[in-house]
């Protein structure tokens, strides 16, 4: 067992990263899978005059999945637009503690979020709800939005509780956040990534 805080906040850190680099992956096959749709689709209408049928439901459904899979994923490198005017500034405890305000305002958006996207799945199941032109169900992709927004709730509540230990402790070294880098270090790690 951990001793603690912030090996056991490293281990669900590590364990949650697995779960959101799943879902990230994911959406990126459903990219990858609607780019080859798309070009059978320019290909056969082109080519053959066969389009595919449905195929502008199929896009639409899809949109969901790459629009919120990776939220999580985003949220855990920090690559969410962010105003950082005032963070830049604070150090310490007062920079900790806007941290600690920003992610609960998240925390509380999400969760309305998540309340009312589960609602909208459930009528969409419930009525049946598909698209018009092939008439696919349209519940499976307005799951994946509360779904992947609870998983978004997750890792802003792990952040908040590390947060919450660095406000206590300003020493500590940051785990589970996202480090803030420079634009030299942010130049650096994509030069170290391409090679």
């Amino acid at each position: 067992m951990p001793r603690d805080a912030a090996t056991r906040l490293s281990i669900v850190d590590v364990r949650l990263g697995r779960v959101e680099t799943f879902f990230n992956l994911v959406a990126a096959a459903c990219i990858f899978v609607l780019m080859f749709l798309g070009m059978a689709q320019v290909l056969g209408r082109q080519l053959f005059n066969r389009p595919i049928s449905g195929y502008i439901d199929f896009v639409e459904l899809s949109m969901a999945t790459f629009a919120f899979l990776g939220i999580a994923y985003c949220q855990r490198l920090g690559g969410h637009v962010r105003m950082e005017m005032f963070l830049k500034i604070a150090k310490g405890r007062v920079h900790w503690a806007m941290e600690v305000f920003g992610t609960l305002v998240a925390l509380f958006v999400i969760a309305v979020l998540i309340w009312y996207g589960f609602d909208h799945f459930l009528r969409a199941y419930r009525l049946g709800d598909s698209t018009i032109d092939a008439e696919l169900p349209v519940w499976p992709s307005k799951l994946l939005v509360p779904l992947s927004f609870a998983l978004l709730w997750l890792r802003l509540l792990l952040q908040l509780v590390a947060y919450l230990r660095l406000l206590a402790d300003p020493s500590a070294a940051p785990v589970a956040v996202p480090r803030n880098m420079t634009a030299e270090e942010i130049a650096a790690q994509e030069i170290e990534d391409a090679s």
